[in-house]
């Protein structure tokens, strides 16, 4: 086969790729089994994975049951995320300082996480290959940059997050089984609060939150052809309804005064334009704008806003209750 051919069977191989490939099964099986087993012990990997995976009939169910099994039994550690954060500041010139020092630290972690359960995104992420390698299943661990409300990236500075790529039916998909199982509240407590939306998620929803080092793993052409743009901050409700940005396609907007602001968004399952809504907070207060020539069509609901009054704006674009896209407007 000549270069080019070998290129297009590789883009072929990480084509677009999410859940809607898998709507014919029901992954409720492989969810029960994974709670039947809850509270089991990691020390005993080759015996957990085998309870989890040997009545169910396919490879994604089995990886169902155990992407499940770590969001339902694995909590998040703050301080150890904070202690690796400090570490990658402190390094941030000397990256063969930090490789010695996170692999040294390694073997800590992991301890902690097999005595504990406890752990940051490195050991849920190692932790999802190990098993899937025991079910003879294909997983890689993907570094990059993680984009949340708490650690907003803008450039590409110091790497901050881990996820997993694996690879069902001879293709491959995302997933981050870290921020699936749940968050830390403003008291840096674990809240288990498991969001499907970070399973086998679609390539460029994925891309809103997570970049990888090697672009290869964006999963979708467009993407591995275009450069990082810090678009609009997005949130796990974003996940949750599915929610892609797609203008304006930047977190940080300007515009003059009584310009109109056209907003447009693609929801990857149905939602009720009489759900959308764009707010701002006013200290504790939120305030509604108003919006106009709302409609939808083809999954893509559009609006328009027009800022009255110079300033900066924190804005927020609302599904129900939830917000799920942040932008910063000056108005000049």
């Amino acid at each position: 086969m000549n270069k080019i051919g070998l290129i297009l069977v590789f883009l072929f191989q990480l084509s677009y790729a999410q859940v809607s490939d898998f709507k014919d099964i029901n992954f409720a099986i492989a969810d029960n089994t994974a709670k039947l087993y809850e509270g089991e012990s990691l020390t005993n990997l080759p015996v957990l994975v085998h309870k989890l995976t040997a009545k169910l009939p396919t490879q994604v169910e089995k990886f169902r049951a155990i992407y499940s099994w770590i969001c339902f039994n694995i909590r998040g550690d703050i301080n150890q995320n904070n202690k690796i954060d400090r570490k990658r500041k402190k390094y941030k010139t000397d990256s063969l300082s930090y490789s010695l020092w996170i692999e040294a630290y390694k073997r800590t972690a992991f301890k902690k996480l097999l005595k504990r359960k406890k752990t940051m995104c490195t050991g849920y992420a190692y932790l999802l290959k190990e098993m899937c390698a025991l079910a003879n299943i294909e997983c890689k661990i993907i570094n990059g940059y993680g984009r949340t409300a708490e650690t907003n990236i803008d450039t590409l500075n110091l790497l901050n997050h881990s996820w997993n790529a694996v690879k069902l039916k001879n293709k491959w998909y995302l997933c981050d089984a870290t921020w699936s199982s749940g968050y830390s509240d403003s008291y840096n407590v674990f809240i288990k609060d498991y969001n499907d939306g970070y399973f086998l998620t679609d390539p460029i929803l994925f891309a809103e939150s997570h970049y990888p080092i090697n672009k290869k793993w964006l999963l979708d052409s467009t993407l591995m052809n275009s450069n990082f743009v810090p678009t609009p901050l997005p949130y796990s409700e974003t996940y949750k309804h599915k929610i892609i940005p797609l203008s304006p396609n930047t977190m940080q907007v300007e515009v003059c005064k009584n310009d109109e602001v056209h907003f447009r968004i693609k929801s990857l399952k149905r939602i009720n334009t009489n759900a959308i809504s764009l707010i701002l907070f006013l200290g504790n207060n939120q305030k509604t704008l108003k919006i106009y020539n709302i409609k939808q069509q083809n999954g893509i609901i559009q609006f328009k806003h027009k800022f009255a009054i110079k300033g900066f704006y924190d804005v927020h674009i609302k599904v129900n209750d939830d917000i799920v896209l942040t932008y910063t407007i000056q108005v000049t």
